[in-house]
């Protein structure tokens, strides 16, 4: 389980049916399991788990399917990125930056 940082006025965007429709318009199917996480698969992403844990934390669980083309795991990659920028405001820069830091 990774957890992320969500932009600090960012939260209300992800919040109540936020980050399933995030998840939904990104890779085009969202569902909800009993343990509160959004849960979607796509491309090289058997799965990917996602929820706000506590207040300002995007945690997010992922298995990869390894043996995907090279095609399919860029454009996952691509999609995986834009996805993280949507739900916690931080480009991969910016994460990059704040993962160094902590």
């Amino acid at each position: 389980m990774q957890d992320y940082n969500i932009k600090r006025g960012h939260g209300a965007k992800v919040e109540g049916s936020g980050l399933e429709g995030i998840v939904r318009d990104i890779f085009g199917n969202a569902n909800i399991d009993t343990e509160g996480f959004v849960r979607t698969s796509y491309g090289a992403l058997r799965e990917l788990r996602a929820r706000v844990g506590s207040p300002g934390v995007l945690q997010v669980e992922t298995r990869m399917d390894p043996g995907v083309d090279d095609e399919t795991a860029m454009s996952t990659i691509a999609l995986y990125n834009r996805f993280l920028l949507e739900a916690t405001g931080y480009t991969t820069k910016e994460r990059k930056k704040k993962a160094q830091k902590g």
